[in-house]
């Protein structure tokens, strides 16, 4: 009888989780600010420092795009448990009756919503600053969702690796970049098909493969570095 309650309660506590949270991230808006200045930042540097050959821009459009998504993505990775491990929230959050997956999940898919999500939004004018029509758009946002689900999920494994070890930012980027690698080499060649005119759906079906493996075994391994890293 105990087994049906289970379910509310579990998705009680990682709706209570997700709510504080989003909640400290408005308090604390750089947070949000800071890897969406800089995606912007490094989009709008390039173009300049080329010149206004649209063919070049459009050529190199697509890998910039993701190049800065990827940064943007590692410079947000380095706080996603560091707050909760120095006010202690996150012993608390391993010791309590929660799955300490799905409650790593709750956090990473918050660490999207602030990071991921803002990127995605923005990316249109970035690619529409390169030159690239409504298509070559519509495909830079089919890739970024997957991929940009995907580095916050292999992110997570990175961020609770290394939790409250000194210089965690430089080792997080040399942990993430290795399994980062397969979605940047397939979501910048994905849209650069797409400026082609050739068929994207290999590298669609690779982005959205890859996303539901690591949704599948990340939260896993995330709650398992956290034990270790508290221990």
């Amino acid at each position: 009888m105990s087994t049906p309650l289970q379910f509310p309660r579990i998705g009680s506590g990682v709706f209570q989780l997700m709510r504080r949270d989003l909640l400290l991230a408005i308090k604390r808006p750089g947070d949000v600010i800071n890897p969406l200045f800089f995606f912007a930042m490094i989009a709008a540097l390039f173009p300049l420092a080329l010149g206004p050959d649209i063919r070049q821009l459009a050529a190199i459009g697509p890998g910039i795009t993701w190049v800065a998504a990827l940064l943007s993505m590692l410079l947000a990775l380095n706080s996603l448990f560091l707050n909760d491990f120095e006010d202690g929230s996150l012993e608390q959050l391993i010791l309590s009756p929660q799955p300490l997956p799905v409650m790593a999940l709750g956090k990473t898919v918050v660490h999207w919503l602030l990071t991921g999500l803002p990127l995605i939004l923005v990316s249109p004018l970035v690619v529409w600053s390169y030159g690239l029509d409504d298509a070559v758009v519509t495909v830079m946002l089919g890739t970024l969702l997957p991929g940009t689900l995907s580095l916050s999920l292999l992110g997570s494994i990175g961020a609770a690796l290394t939790v409250g070890l000194q210089k965690s930012s430089a080792l997080l980027s040399l942990l993430v970049l290795p399994l980062a690698m397969p979605v940047l080499i397939f979501g910048a060649r994905t849209v650069s098909l797409a400026v082609a005119g050739d068929d994207i759906s290999a590298g669609l079906y690779f982005l959205w493969g890859y996303c539901m493996l690591a949704l599948t075994l990340a939260p896993f391994a995330t709650a398992a570095a956290l034990r270790i890293s508290n221990e």
